[in-house]
């Protein structure tokens, strides 16, 4: 009877847990107290499901074809590989090779040299100067990766070469709107009635003649009868030439504004308008604002653009989301943040608010497509003719 009813009992426990479709709970050692209830006790930690991809650290070396200190186009490409490098995202070794024509020899040795060691996961150089000695190490050496930035002349013809461009154009139009609303404001100190503004490139050749053909249709959309003193430097090291062309613009033909456009040497503008206490600059590339001494900040009145330093961090972030874009051409414009224009400090105290909202309409414009800007890539005789018409 016992053994009978013994059994009965164990029939009716097996029944229950059927029923609630449950099981035996485990003990506390089979499974850690914090453990989920339907998890093994061995399982392992799942990351969150929005956890990012672990990234790839990239071996980097940048080869300046000129020098650091710049204020200007190097230190906007050196900033941003700085902050990859800061961030943990790649290792960097920078090697400043000099920008003068004693130097030259020097960067396709040095482009071997780096390719050769096998060091590096990417070589990353800068400028139309350097087409040649990408293209010669590049072919050489096809497993090795190349970023040149602010150049296309070979576009496609090594597929290990990313070439990245600027819509400097687009950022010319918006420097040109602004020098000639400032020409013709004669309420702001060192302005004269004579609505004059410069530009001094680096050298007379397509990436800064489409700069030019911006600044003279931008400024001609506020004053088609506005004149523009052009000059080139034919350098990108010594200000010497351009603070002599600067102090030529200002005294003999009442230039107001001179927008640099030639690295380091273009800063030779800036000296200019400080000696002569007349007329204000323009930088380019960098917030020349920041970088200048106190004198110089104070008569740079904005800077263009040209956002080399982002746009190096682009192409890491979309090498990271597994994009690659080895062997084709990038170019970065206003809406993507390759171009752009300073819009504080001397900027927001002197431009007037109808300046402010032409440039804030011109970038719409621009980004929409209402607004074409010429360029010398695509229709250089049409720029030289306007370069031409404007001449004071």
């Amino acid at each position: 009877m016992k053994k009978f009813l013994a059994l009965i009992l164990s029939l009716l426990m097996v029944l229950s847990l059927a029923a609630c479709g449950e099981k035996a709970p485990e003990t506390p050692a089979e499974a850690p107290a914090d453990a989920p209830a339907d998890a093994p006790a061995d399982a392992p930690e799942e990351a969150p499901a929005d956890a990012p991809a672990e990234s790839k650290v990239y071996n980097v070396v940048h080869l300046v074809n000129g020098n650091l200190g710049d204020k200007s186009f190097f230190d906007s490409a050196n900033s941003g590989l700085e902050k990859l490098k800061a961030d943990g995202r790649i290792n960097l070794t920078t090697i400043e090779m000099g920008g003068t024509v004693e130097d030259e020899p020097k960067w396709l040795s040095t482009a071997y040299e780096v390719a050769e060691s096998g060091e590096y996961d990417v070589i990353v150089c800068g400028t139309f100067q350097m087409p040649e000695e990408v293209k010669e190490v590049a072919t050489q050496y096809p497993d090795q990766k190349f970023i040149i930035y602010d150049d296309n002349t070979y576009v496609g013809e090594n597929a290990n070469v990313l070439n990245i461009t600027y819509k400097q154009n687009h950022l010319g139009y918006l420097m040109g709107i602004y020098a000639a609303y400032l020409t013709t404001d004669t309420s702001i100190e060192r302005i004269n009635e004579d609505a004059v503004i410069g530009f001094i490139g680096g050298m007379d050749s397509p990436v800064i003649n489409d700069f030019l053909a911006g600044y003279i249709e931008g400024a001609m959309s506020v004053n088609p009868d506005i004149k523009v003193d052009t000059r080139y430097a034919n350098t990108y090291v010594d200000t010497a030439i351009s603070k002599e062309y600067g102090l030529s613009m200002i005294n003999d033909n009442k230039c107001d504004v001179i927008w640099g456009v030639a690295g380091n040497a273009g800063n030779g503008g800036a000296e200019a308008a400080f000696e002569a206490g007349k007329g204000y600059f323009l930088g380019v590339d960098s917030d020349q604002e920041l970088t200048f001494n106190e004198d110089l900040a104070a008569i740079t009145m904005t800077s263009g653009l040209k956002n080399v330093g982002n746009s190096l961090v682009w192409v890491f972030d979309e090498l990271d989301k597994g994009n690659e874009y080895w062997g084709t051409e990038v170019t970065l414009g206003i809406a993507e943040g390759g171009v752009g224009i300073v819009t504080d400090k001397n900027f927001a105290k002197f431009a007037s608010d109808e300046c402010k909202a032409a440039i804030e309409a011109a970038e719409k414009g621009i980004v929409s497509g209402d607004i074409t800007v010429s360029s010398d890539f695509t229709d250089h005789d049409k720029v030289m003719e306007l370069r031409e018409a404007v001449k004071p």
